[in-house]
Formats: C-alpha cells, sequence, structure tokens
C-alpha cells in the first residue's frame, strides 16, 4: 500500500511540474525552433536528426576527466537538495524502485560525433522533481558526478520527458567507462550536459557555471544551433 501511494504522489507531483514547465519546454530551441541547423530525416520533436557539425559514428567513444570512479551499488548514492520542498538521499534501491522508463534516443558530442537510436532505461528527471517537489523558486539544476565533474541545466531542460537517469543500455547494466551504474542523459542538448556516474542532483534559484561552462563552453549547448561555446 505504501509503495502504491508513492507512486501515486509521484504522478500527482509529476503532473503538476509539467503543467508549471510545458510552455517553457515547448518552446525551446530544440523543440521550437523554426530554423534549425542540420540534416537528414525529422527527429521526434520536429528537428533535423543529425544537426549540423556533427558525424554520425556507430562506436560510442569514451570521454572524461581523466578519472573514471569505481562506484558499487551498495555504496552508491544519490543526494537531492537545494530549492526543494523534500530533500533526500537515495540509494540504489531506492532508485531502482521509481517509475522506470524505457526510451530510444539519438546522443551528440560537442567533438562533433553523433550516436542515433540509442535504448536506455532509467528513471525520468521528472520523476526524480516530482518526489522531492522543487520550490517555486527554482530555476536551474547543478549536477554533480562522482568524479568532481559538475554540469548546469535549466528545468525546462532538465525536465523534458527524454532527459533520464540511465542505469542501462542496449538492455545491458550502463558500463563504468561510460558513466556506470548511472549517468543523465540530455537528447537535446550536447551530452557534456548529462554527467557521467551521477552523485548528486542540487536546485537552484539561479544559473551556475558547471566544469565545461566555466572553461568556455556554452551555457546553454542547443544542438541544432551549432551553440559550442560561449
Amino acid at each position: 500500500m505504501e509503495e502504491n501511494n508513492k507512486l501515486d504522489r509521484i504522478i500527482e507531483a509529476r503532473m503538476k511540474l509539467k503543467a508549471r514547465f510545458e510552455e517553457k519546454m515547448q518552446n525551446t530551441p530544440s523543440m521550437a525552433d523554426e530554423r534549425p541547423q542540420g540534416h537528414g530525416e525529422t527527429n521526434r520533436h520536429g528537428m533535423p536528426q543529425v544537426p549540423v557539425g556533427q558525424t554520425v559514428t556507430a562506436k560510442w567513444p569514451v570521454l572524461d576527466l581523466g578519472y573514471q570512479p569505481n562506484v558499487t551499488l551498495d555504496r552508491w548514492r544519490l543526494y537531492i537538495d537545494g530549492e526543494v520542498e523534500h530533500p533526500m538521499i537515495l540509494t540504489w534501491e531506492d532508485f531502482m524502485s521509481l517509475p522506470q522508463t524505457e526510451d530510444t534516443s539519438d546522443f551528440h558530442c560537442v567533438t562533433t560525433w553523433s550516436k542515433l537510436d540509442m535504448s536506455w532505461t532509467g528513471v525520468r528527471l521528472l520523476d526524480i522533481a516530482a518526489l522531492v517537489q522543487p520550490k517555486e523558486t527554482a530555476t536551474h539544476l547543478m549536477c554533480y558526478g562522482y568524479d568532481t565533474y559538475t554540469t548546469n541545466v535549466s528545468l525546462e531542460e532538465a525536465l523534458k520527458p527524454d532527459v533520464l537517469l540511465a542505469h542501462s543500455v542496449y538492455g545491458e547494466p550502463l558500463p563504468k567507462e561510460h558513466g556506470g551504474p548511472a549517468r543523465m542523459i540530455t537528447p537535446q542538448l550536447y551530452a557534456w550536459k548529462g554527467a557521467k556516474w551521477i552523485k548528486r542532483l542540487e536546485f537552484l534559484p539561479k544559473n551556475k557555471l558547471g566544469f565545461w561552462e566555466g572553461r568556455g563552453y556554452s551555457n546553454t549547448a542547443y544542438p541544432w544551433r551549432n551553440d559550442r561555446y560561449s
């Protein structure tokens, strides 16, 4: 009964969050740009499947800060705090008990390669946000990895239904080199906005630069606008 009540609360809070951010989400460049740059078939958001300057690859290159933390499931924790009504810490069991989502999306790296039609399983960030209930003051999210990496995302981007904290890819556990046990994916932004080895989500009342944003990369990272650098 308690699990059913938790699910009902998440669904109700999810609907409220979607209503609160729906207009902003629909007006983001990756969904509403009238002159997107790119080529190929149209993706499910109405954009060319391959953004400008990108080359499709079958490989999945590994990029990181030079350190790949070994985070075992018994030690893994997800800290969620900041501008939220109910800050909390999730264990792996807590995380896996949340609604699970399967989705297929494209992965666009700022280093000019794109890997298409990747099959993911994970928890929507929207559902995690519904669990902690962001305050009206919350506008952005800072994502932290176990490797000390940080990156910032506006809430209208973070709460899109294809933004996942993914634990599986192609039906298998996410490999460590690609951010396992769990990483964030942001299909409508360049992939550096999806932190590997996710550790903490901090809801912010204003924008704050992350690791690459503070080193000259774009604050917004829109692939169909070639929005790579600040």
